[in-house]
């Protein structure tokens, strides 16, 4: 009887129009927080913080909707913390809408650090070593007390690296802790995604997207994608994906920020994308602009008196030369982080509203080509480079702990 349980969302998408050159859509969320159009994009606050901003410098940027971590909000503060709060907007006192992942990429991650069967995943913390138990169940109860708008069940997401009978155990897991969650899930106000698992693999993808497409959720996320696989493969997964999914219900590929990644999901029919790689990259001096990402460290700015993006209407770029940005980041300035971080938001939020203006007046293709013909993206070599790095940082973290 339980199973039979039907929750009705307090969370509706009523999709808008579609292109007639792609599959690009417009789209609209409605939440107890807002209204959100799509195609958006949602910054990344893991810790209930976009790094270096304010909740007002988020609305002044255009920024409707940002995205939490559980993983790190119940370590640290702790979700009862936040739950006394009186949940996540009030505690990071953001009036927006909201969204939180499970965690379950970030526990993952830590491989040496975690095990799991089909109960849940046992992991030790990569703050202080403490161990910790996480089912389908306290996911969506964790979830529940955070209050977000828009949560998403725990899954297993294997590394690129895994063969195809471990990619499908994993995709066979992340089904029956999908089909948990629905079951424990009991707020009308909150919508939960659920989340398309299958690695490289076009039938896992599928067959993914087909078996949670039968079950109530109420949108859909692609998520083990961006991960260092070149674009061309995430861009394969992501059509094989949206041609099984329910037209009527948002979907949303998880961990996607480059500005062509997002080009090209949209032409493929994503409606919502979550990234950190914005206001990561901003923090290491790397600025978006529509030729691609400059590094402001570079020695040729250190004389540029103008802005650094003569075409950009931003906090930074209408009030800050290029050298005294360059010189920021030489110095180490703090300032550096948030005037940097203010600028590819913008370029972020900017981007999405023309790429929104586009669809509506039926010329999304010839504004795909134009702007990807014009933007020098980060080469697949470089990505994996980068992915490297970061999975060692991991590691370090994880040796520490033993």
């Amino acid at each position: 009887m339980e199973r039979e349980r039907v929750i009705v969302s307090a969370v509706s998408f009523s999709l808008k129009q579609t292109c007639p050159d792609s599959s690009a859509r417009l789209g609209e969320l409605v939440t107890p927080h807002g209204t959100v159009p799509t195609p958006v994009f949602v910054p990344v606050g893991s810790q209930a913080t976009v790094k270096a901003l304010t909740p007002d410098d988020l609305k002044s940027l255009g920024i409707t909707t940002v995205m939490a971590n559980t993983y790190h909000l119940y370590l640290r503060p702790g979700i009862e913390v936040i739950e006394q709060a009186g949940g996540l907007h009030k505690f990071m006192g953001w009036p927006g809408v909201m969204m939180t992942d499970s965690g379950g990429y970030q526990i993952f991650s830590l491989a040496r650090l975690r095990r799991l069967d089909d109960q849940g995943v046992t992991f030790r913390s990569h703050i202080d070593g403490s161990q910790h138990l996480i089912t389908p169940e306290l996911a969506i109860r964790f979830q529940e007390s955070l209050g977000a708008d828009i949560i998403m069940v725990l899954d297993e997401c294997p590394p690129l690296s895994e063969t195809l009978e471990g990619v499908a155990a994993a995709t066979e897991r992340t089904h029956r802790w999908a089909e948990r969650c629905l079951r424990a899930r009991t707020r009308h106000d909150q919508a939960l995604f659920a989340i398309v698992q299958g690695g490289l693999f076009p039938e896992l993808r599928r067959k993914s997207a087909r078996f949670l497409s039968t079950l109530d959720f109420s949108g859909y996320a692609i998520g083990g994608l961006s991960l260092g696989e070149p674009g061309a493969q995430t861009d394969d997964m992501v059509s094989e994906v949206v041609a099984q999914l329910p037209e009527a219900k948002p979907r949303h590929l998880m961990g996607v920020g480059s500005p062509n990644d997002i080009i090209n999901g949209v032409s493929r029919g994503i409606d919502i994308f979550d990234s950190a790689l914005p206001t990561q990259v901003a923090r290491k001096g790397a600025l978006f602009t529509r030729k691609g990402r400059l590094n402001i460290r570079n020695a040729g700015y250190r004389r540029q008196d103008g802005p650094f993006d003569p075409d950009c209407g931003c906090y930074t770029c209408r009030n800050f030369s290029a050298a005294y940005l360059h010189h920021l980041f030489r110095s180490q300035e703090l300032l550096a982080y948030r005037l940097a971080t203010i600028h590819n938001l913008y370029f972020m939020t900017g981007l999405m509203k023309s790429i929104r203006k586009a669809i509506l007046s039926g010329s999304f293709g010839s504004f795909r080509d134009d702007f990807l013909a014009h933007y020098r993206p980060t080469d697949d070599g470089v990505r994996l480079v980068q992915r490297e790095r970061w999975l060692k940082a991991q590691s370090r973290k994880e040796a520490n702990q033993e």
